[in-house]
């Protein structure tokens, strides 16, 4: 294996650790705006607050049904 390979290799292995934290961190938002939800808070509260779209916040978390 030349250093060309080496290069490729270690940077695949740290694209799938990047992509591995990215879907943790974006499961602990989305489980978290679920919470925000039932506890009240409102989609363009939190929008504010994850810098996302009101409409993102209220597509992940929407209003529980009564």
């Amino acid at each position: 294996m030349d250093d060309l390979d080496e290069r490729i290799q270690t940077a695949a292995k740290k694209r799938a650790r990047a992509e591995d934290a990215f879907n943790r961190a974006d499961a602990e938002l989305r489980e978290l705006l679920v919470e925000g939800r039932a506890a009240g808070k409102g989609p363009s509260h939190m929008a504010k607050l994850t810098g996302f779209t009101r409409e993102w916040v209220a597509r992940i978390a929407p209003q529980a049904k009564s």
